[in-house]
């Protein structure tokens, strides 16, 4: 089904029966497109400025919340996510002025989740304690690697002694705080991502994400891999690094809760990503934020316009910022609800994927990669093993294809 341009209007009751989650929860994912500098492996939405002028996109992000609550009506709010770009460069004053007003909107979850996307070189004891004051809870720290030639290889613009000094300070203020890392840029060791691995692990830190150099081709390492430059080692290499964080990180005593991230204890886990996770309802808000809400019954993707401008103006014109939208047929929900589901340890139900799709997943298909100890099936619940992890994207297609 192709996107259709902007949004129909209706009854703001919600029939969320199929909502993954609790039904009547939503969470707000607010995207802020703005970087000192631009990472040489992002395909974000993002554009190099630092936002000084912020009050003009602030503004209109408030409206697109107003919209929303009354498009979607009383709901429930589970979690607030700041993410980028570089949400970090938005000041205190306009950080609260987002979140008082979204739980002015809409009543909140007792374990509410309000978390920030920040850089090294943005944080100091003075600003941490002003996202405390403004409502922030957890911070979600872009440290990459503590290797400086590493750091500049991946175009970033703090150092190792940054990085840490950084995440030790956010530790001793910050209720929440996760270290953010990469994995399997070209010429990386096993003991260079132990060394990285156990630096975070250090600081104090209760959740770490460990992602994989991905290339894509928008991107200058994209760019630069089509001229025989290559910036990432292969898939084999990039295996045995995962298994190597999985290790050191399990016998620090983190669970690794879904394949790129990792926690010490239940409550260090991001509250915002298990919402993409398990197919609940989420608003994007903000230039290029994605969405998925369930509305009369139907599950709809939308997104907003790209540039900040065009936000804006869109903003103005509609009341909303959504620029494309698209109501997901039983399969495309039910596709999207495996493939993110079987990232996470607790896995899928099996009754709630018939009852998005119509139709039961294949159980031959299932006993095969049970038998191959790919896949875990206990009662309703279908999850990927360790070893499945590795493989999850062909899993993933050999059990939709049934």
């Amino acid at each position: 089904m192709s996107p259709r341009i902007g949004l129909a209007g209706g009854n703001p009751q919600n029939k969320n029966v199929l909502a993954g989650g609790n039904p009547q929860n939503i969470s707000l994912y607010v995207h802020w497109p703005y970087c000192t500098r631009i990472c040489p492996y992002c395909d974000f939405n993002v554009y190099k400025n630092k936002g000084d002028n912020q009050a003009a996109l602030v503004a209109a992000i408030l409206d697109d919340m107003r919209y929303g609550r009354d498009k979607y009506g009383p709901r429930r709010l589970a979690g607030l996510h700041f993410g980028g770009g570089t949400p970090s460069l938005l000041t205190a004053k306009n950080l609260g002025l987002i979140i008082d007003l979204a739980v002015k909107l809409w009543s909140t979850a007792q374990d509410i989740e309000i978390g920030l996307e920040a850089n090294p070189n943005d944080i100091t004891e003075a600003v941490l304690r002003g996202w405390c004051q403004a409502g922030i809870e957890r911070v979600s720290i872009g440290v990459q690697s503590f290797d400086t030639d590493a750091l500049l290889f991946l175009g970033r613009d703090h150092d190792a002694q940054q990085a840490q000094i950084a995440l030790k300070q956010a530790v001793d203020i910050i209720p929440r705080v996760s270290a953010d890392l990469i994995y399997g840029r070209i010429g990386q060791s096993a003991r260079d991502w132990a060394r990285d691995l156990r630096t975070a692990i250090d600081t104090g830190v209760g959740h770490i994400s460990a992602y994989q150099l991905t290339i894509e081709k928008s991107t200058a390492f994209g760019r630069a891999e089509l001229r025989g430059n290559l910036k990432a080692v292969d898939d084999d290499q990039s295996a045995d690094l995962y298994e190597t964080g999985i290790e050191i990180l399990s016998s620090a005593g983190f669970n690794g809760y879904e394949v790129s991230n990792f926690a010490k204890t239940k409550g260090q886990r991001s509250r915002h990503n298990l919402a993409y996770w398990t197919g609940a309802d989420y608003l994007g808000l903000g230039p290029g934020a994605h969405g998925r809400m369930t509305y009369n019954g139907e599950r709809t993707a939308t997104i907003c316009a790209l540039k900040p401008q065009d936000y804006i103006d869109h903003i103005q014109k509609f009341g909303h910022g959504v620029a494309k939208q698209e109501i997901l047929n039983g399969q495309s929900w039910g596709q999207e609800y495996l493939l993110m589901g079987l990232r996470i340890s607790a896995g899928i139900s099996l009754s709630k994927f018939e009852d998005i799709t119509g139709r039961p997943l294949n159980p031959d298909t299932i006993e095969l990669y049970v038998k191959a100890k790919l896949l875990k099936h206990k009662n309703d619940r279908l999850a990927a093993t360790p070893k499945g992890r590795l493989v999850l994207d062909r899993l993933s297609h050999e059990l939709l294809l049934g």
